[in-house]
């Protein structure tokens, strides 16, 4: 089963950030951030209950070659990408997310 990726629109804005960040700190940097989040992003579609609930029922992933995590949600029909966030940033931030 491979279910369907939903990005919220902060998770989005997440993304981009992190995009935006890498690119300025090497050309092409960023593609390769969103390579490793597209696969983890697989793993995910295609087995959603690998990783731990962190929250509620808020699980999270975590990029290998980038200190990222991903929150999602695993819903009968699709995957709900709730934030994407570096490992160092206060965790009450996405926490917000989750209502």
């Amino acid at each position: 089963m491979s279910l369907a990726i939903v990005f919220r629109p902060e998770a989005k804005a997440d993304v981009l950030a992190a995009y935006d960040w890498y690119e300025e700190q090497q050309s092409g940097l960023g593609s390769v951030f969103v390579d490793a989040l597209s696969g983890l992003l697989d793993q995910v579609r295609t087995m959603p209950q690998m990783y731990p609930v962190v929250l509620r029922d808020a699980r999270r992933g975590k990029l290998r070659k980038f200190p990222y995590l991903i929150y999602y949600r695993a819903h009968t029909d699709r995957i709900e990408v709730i934030a994407v966030f570096h490992g160092s940033r206060d965790p009450k931030r996405w926490q917000e997310r989750v209502n």
